[in-house]
């Protein structure tokens, strides 16, 4: 006799929850529209006050760049790409913006932990997260030229999450250029186009310098167009932790842009490294 009642209560929750949830999704996008057209309007407001006047006040122009490539450019690309840009694994990393980011180069299997001892083993540091002072600590080195070779990477995402593990080796004490890698832990039960079963997929790109992004203006490290080396070099040191089998165009070979605007180019090749978990 109780089951109907608690049915129906247990029904009613359930609405009432997917209710508050729509609710706060409506919440935040009406939030995000709001700030979109006021840094639009400030942007504006700014530029011609800035025509108007006849001494050019150089924070007038630091304050619109940094509305634009902080908030407008970076909301209009979101909705834009989640119209246009695929919501599925293209062999691409997507960007915070959406926007279509490094390739995916290499493959995995093996543990989260085995791939991070090898890692660690052979030369490599893991970087540290992005917070506010790792973001500082990164900037000033950078600025100055002191090394910091735990520095933290920015997020990429696949599979709709950001890299479980990223991991980097500093050039000459220049945090402005370093070979660096993500990796992504792939969900249970998928595989690879072509039916590959693998446990996490990688990008490796090398650091060139500190730059402008070309798609959001924002300040961020230019990647070396020649993406195979940095993959290349990444399987050469983990040779010694882990068997090696290339599956020779996985991918059309291309040449495009990340979601920094740079130039990239891949012979589509994905080599698979095995982890030899009694060696680590």
């Amino acid at each position: 006799m109780d089951e109907a009642p608690r049915a129906r209560e247990g029904g009613t929750e359930r609405r009432a929850g997917r209710l508050a949830s729509t609710a706060v999704l409506l919440g935040q996008r009406i939030l995000f529209l709001v700030v979109v057209v006021l840094s639009g309007w400030a942007i504006y407001a700014l530029f011609l006050d800035e025509l108007d006047d006849g001494d050019r006040q150089p924070w007038v122009f630091v304050i619109i760049w940094a509305l634009a490539a902080y908030v407008l450019v970076p909301r209009i690309n979101r909705l834009l790409t989640r119209i246009y840009v695929p919501d599925y694994f293209i062999g691409r990393t997507r960007t915070a913006d959406g926007l279509l980011g490094d390739p995916i180069n290499l493959a995995v299997i093996g543990s989260a932990e085995d791939l991070r001892a090898a890692m660690l083993s052979c030369g490599w540091t893991e970087a540290d997260p992005v917070t506010f002072r790792s973001s500082r600590h990164i900037i000033t080195a950078s600025i100055l030229r002191r090394s910091y070779p735990s520095a933290p990477v920015s997020p990429l995402f696949v599979f709709g999450q950001k890299q479980d593990l990223a991991f980097e080796q500093e050039v000459a004490g220049n945090p402005a250029q370093r070979h660096h890698v993500r990796f992504w832990v792939c969900p249970p039960g998928w595989v690879l186009p072509g039916g590959f079963d693998v446990d996490l997929v990688g990008a490796a790109t090398f650091d060139r310098s500190v730059g402008l992004s070309l798609f959001t203006f924002q300040v961020t490290h230019k990647i070396a167009a020649r993406t195979d080396d940095e993959r290349d070099w990444v399987v050469a040191s983990l040779r010694p932790k882990a068997d090696v089998h290339t599956i020779r165009h996985f991918s059309t070979g291309y040449h495009s842009r990340n979601g920094g605007g740079d130039a990239i180019e891949t012979d589509g090749d994905l080599p698979v490294l095995t982890l030899r978990s009694d060696r680590v």
